[in-house]
């Protein structure tokens, strides 16, 4: 078996994964993952105990019990970029031998829930709602620079978003990835369903104008007027593509579920969004607890 060379899996002195700051034993295989480091907090307080506190830069990780539910809570900051550290970092803590640098021969298939916030695409989806994101769509590019994009992303969408939209060849190529199905069943019951948009940044990409043009005046309108088989751009935000094609291609199941803080089409905002995002952590923790085991699909 091969062994990975230092240069490629990089560990800190004390044998832990390098940007997280974890060894194996201190992440559980159910995550919570938050854009911003407070949010951490606001989740791990309903914890019924914590074993672990860890941080490195913008990476903060509780890791305790809930309803007798092994559960680790991290935060990613914010971006694509970011994801792809987090997710080939867990991944790593459970599927490689960190000690003999080789991969495992047992597959452990990770639990990987995203619980954020992003802003409505379509009009009449009031602030504070939760979307649960079905697909993401990668405006990003990133996951393209891995091999096995292709046997995990939904071609004939991505070629309909192309096609529908005349998307211009200069920017990056679009991808549709579906989230876990059996996440999908167990967490998003009851919330409302639609394709997330994943922007590279959160001022053109999203459509924002400050003192700099952008280069698709109309780009929010644009995603507004997709439609597949029924399926709506809902939501804008910049992590659930990386995510999804990320947790897909490694065998891990993955969920987004976000709260609206605005809608861009109506023109309206949450007055605060920290009693929604506060039910929503209460009902993530207890529907990820009510699962006794699942297999990645």
């Amino acid at each position: 078996m091969a062994t990975l060379e230092s240069s490629e899996l990089l560990l800190n002195n004390d044998g832990s994964i390098y940007h997280l700051n974890l060894l194996p034993e201190e992440v559980a295989p159910n995550i919570i993952l938050v854009g911003d480091p407070g949010r951490v907090g606001m989740v791990s307080d309903h914890f019924d105990s914590i074993r672990v506190k860890k941080n490195n830069r913008e990476m903060i990780t509780h890791t305790g019990v809930y309803n007798n539910l092994p559960v680790s809570v991290i935060s990613t900051g914010m971006g694509t970029d970011n994801i792809d550290i987090v997710l080939n970092e867990l991944d790593a803590l459970f599927n490689i031998d960190l000690e003999k640098r080789e991969i495992k021969s047992m597959h452990t298939a990770l639990n990987i829930v995203r619980v954020g916030t992003s802003g409505a695409l379509q009009p009449g989806i009031a602030p504070d709602t939760t979307i649960v994101s079905t697909h993401g769509i990668g405006l990003d590019g990133m996951l393209y620079y891995y091999r096995n994009l292709d046997r995990v992303m939904n071609h004939d969408m991505t070629e309909q978003f192309i096609s529908q939209l005349s998307w211009p060849s200069v920017l990056p190529k679009p991808y549709f990835v579906e989230a876990n199905n059996n996440l999908l069943k167990a967490i998003g019951e009851g919330f409302t369903h639609g394709i997330t948009a994943t922007a590279p940044g959160f001022y053109a990409p999203q459509g924002r104008k400050l003192r700099l043009s952008t280069f698709l005046p109309d780009l929010n309108g644009m995603l507004q007027s997709f439609s597949y088989h029924n399926l709506k751009i809902t939501n804008f935000e910049m992590e659930t593509s990386a995510l999804y094609g990320l947790g897909l291609m490694m065998g891990h199941n993955t969920l987004t579920l976000t709260n609206i803080v605005a809608n861009r089409v109506d023109k309206t905002h949450s007055a605060s969004y920290h009693p929604s995002m506060e039910k929503l952590i209460i009902s993530v923790l207890d529907r990820l607890s009510s699962i006794k085991s699942m297999s990645a699909e």
